[in-house]
This record gives C-alpha cells, sequence and structure tokens, in this order.
C-alpha cells in the first residue's frame, strides 16, 4: 500500500481542485494511504475528501520559513515510512519538510532553486497543460507520461454532512419554500476579483422577483460587502457572512439550485458540491481555474487589459467587473432555468 504525503496548497480554491489529484492517485494506486500537509484551515474541506486519509497540520503561517519547526515536522514524519511526497506549491520552503522526513522519491514542478530538496523534479510546460488542475493531476503520473487531458480528470467532489445542514437550517431560521440562489460575492485575492455590490443586488431583485431566496456566504471579512448587498436588495435576503465554520459553507450551498460566485474558493466548493453555477471572473480568467463542474457557466469580459492577474485593478477602472452587467448573468440563469409552469 503506497504511502503518500502531498504538500497542498495556500487557498481553499486551490486545495478543492488538488482533491482531483488524490483521485487520479487513488486511480492509479487504489490502496494508497494519502496524508496531506497543509494549515489547520484545510481541515474541513480535507475531511470532505474521502481519498486523503488526515490531514498533517503545518504549524506555520503563510509565508513563515520557520526552519527549525520544519526541521521537527520532518523528523517527526520519518516515522510514518513515506514513499513519496508530492510538494504543489513551487516554493523552496515548502519542500523542506519531505526532504526532512527523509522520503526517498520528492516529485514537484521546477520552482525556486530547491535542487536536492526535490530528486524528481518535473519541468512545467504551460501550453501543454494550461490549467491549473491539469498541472495538479500530472503530478501522480510518471514523469514520461502523456499529459493528462482535461476531459481525462476527475472532478472533485465534497460529501455533504446532512444532520448539519438540517441543524443549520434550523438554527439560522433559513427558509426553503423557495429554490434558493446562493451567492458568494467575497474574493479573498482582492477587489480586482469582486463583481460590483451593486450588480449582485440589482441581481437579487431580479432573482427575489423571480420566486428565489437568495443566501449571500462569505467570512466576516466578507461583511460589509454581503451587508451592503443585503441593504439594496431588500427582502428575500438572508446574509450569512460571518455566521459559518467552512464545512457549515460547504453544507448550505450544497442546499442552492444555484449559486452565482466570483472566482474564489467558494466558486470551486459550490462546483464540489454539484450546484449550477454562474462564475463570474475580472482579473483572472477560465482558461486557468475553472469552475470543475458540468453545470458550471462563466461570464467575463474580453477586455484588451484582461486578464492581468492583478490583486488591484492597475488602470483605477476595474471595467472587466463594473461593465459586466447584471442582464449577462441573469440570462445565464434564465437559460438553465426548468419550465415550471
Amino acid at each position: 500500500m503506497p504511502r503518500i504525503l502531498v504538500v497542498g496548497p495556500a487557498w481553499i480554491g486551490d486545495m478543492v481542485m488538488a482533491q482531483s489529484l488524490y483521485m487520479a492517485l487513488r486511480r492509479r494506486y487504489p490502496n494508497a494511504s494519502i496524508d496531506v500537509l497543509a494549515p489547520a484551515w484545510s481541515g474541513p474541506v480535507l475531511r470532505r475528501m474521502p481519498e486523503v486519509r488526515r490531514l498533517v497540520e503545518m504549524p506555520l503561517g503563510h509565508g513563515e520559513l520557520g526552519l527549525a519547526a520544519r526541521y521537527r515536522l520532518g523528523r517527526a514524519l520519518r516515522a510514518e515510512g513515506y514513499e513519496q511526497a508530492i510538494v504543489l506549491p513551487r516554493s523552496f520552503k515548502s519542500a523542506l519538510t519531505p526532504f526532512f522526513a527523509g522520503i526517498p522519491r520528492r516529485t514537484a514542478y521546477r520552482g525556486e532553486t530547491r535542487y536536492g530538496l526535490i530528486n524528481d523534479m518535473r519541468p512545467l510546460d504551460r501550453q501543454r497543460l494550461p490549467l491549473m488542475v491539469q498541472r495538479y493531476v500530472a503530478l501522480a503520473l510518471e514523469r514520461e507520461a502523456e499529459p493528462p487531458s482535461f476531459a481525462d480528470i476527475p472532478y472533485p467532489r465534497l460529501e455533504i454532512d446532512r444532520e448539519n445542514q438540517a441543524r443549520l437550517v434550523a438554527e439560522l431560521g433559513l427558509s426553503r419554500d423557495r429554490p434558493v440562489a446562493g451567492f458568494m460575492p467575497g474574493a479573498e485575492y482582492g477587489p480586482a476579483k469582486r463583481w460590483p455590490p451593486e450588480h449582485f443586488a440589482g441581481l437579487a431583485r431580479a432573482l427575489t422577483a423571480r420566486g428565489f431566496e437568495v443566501w449571500l456566504f462569505g467570512s466576516e471579512k466578507d461583511r460589509p460587502i454581503c451587508q451592503e448587498i443585503a441593504r439594496q436588495a431588500g427582502a428575500g435576503v438572508a446574509d450569512l457572512s460571518g455566521r459559518t465554520r467552512l464545512e457549515d459553507a460547504i453544507d448550505l450551498v450544497a442546499l442552492t439550485e444555484w449559486a452565482v460566485t466570483n472566482d474564489s474558493g467558494l466558486m470551486h466548493i459550490a462546483a464540489a458540491t454539484g450546484r449550477r453555477i454562474v462564475a463570474i471572473y475580472g482579473s483572472s480568467t477560465p482558461g486557468y481555474t475553472p469552475p470543475l463542474s458540468v453545470t458550471a457557466e462563466t461570464v467575463h469580459l474580453d477586455l484588451p487589459c484582461s486578464p492581468c492577474f492583478e490583486r488591484e485593478c492597475p488602470l483605477g477602472h476595474y471595467d472587466c467587473l463594473r461593465k459586466l452587467d447584471v442582464g449577462r448573468v441573469l440570462a445565464r440563469i434564465d437559460a438553465g432555468m426548468p419550465d415550471r409552469a
């Protein structure tokens, strides 16, 4: 039974996409034992992935070198007898713990100077592997293998806790009398990924007029945005921002009929719960990190300045989002709605 340690990514959406790698490893090694080295926040997501045995918690914050802590953790992991480590981040520090753990095969793409730390170094061909999820899944294969096609990649699928779902609906006083549209108006990356609150509010008014309830999802950081949307939208909108844990958001998103979302971690969670999605792209592109779902659609403007991949608009106008009007998003939902007559 192969024992594999995966050094996971630092963003929620990337961690969800990494489930495709865990699935691909299980396809290749049905009895593999897969552990994931990652920050504590990723536990609620990893626990919903049946392919993962356990989370190995990284005790350091994002960006910390913590050489001594990485050495101690690596030495402690030697007893696990891992045969391979797959390092998803391309930083120097992310390769240290598998090296200190004495894992014999350490697989990763060429990144910061880490020769010796990585002994199964892969070149990254961006043309043959344009999508992040393809790059992840390719690391489950041998170096000489053909790159995985997008059609062959298994889509993430998070498990749902039905008991927790029912508890949350009751405790938060949520209505299930009408279909629910879930909005994810935040994006941890920055404002260049956030559709304007007034656009979300306009869409909420249109959907409540069509018989929907609207639930707003987000962290405590997203509360000002969600509060503004709720204020402008009026009745029929429930603001859940800052009121749920990550595992709660997974279970509640799974109750929505539609998810309208920025390119964010919650977009990937919605995709991995099988929701119908309209995903809105500003500074990023679905050509790199699309929602991995057959029921997802993406909307974006092909402006000369986009995608720029910046956190804030370098030109100061945010036209890629501001000029993406409510009607374009609403048309995608209307086209996908069943006939309720």
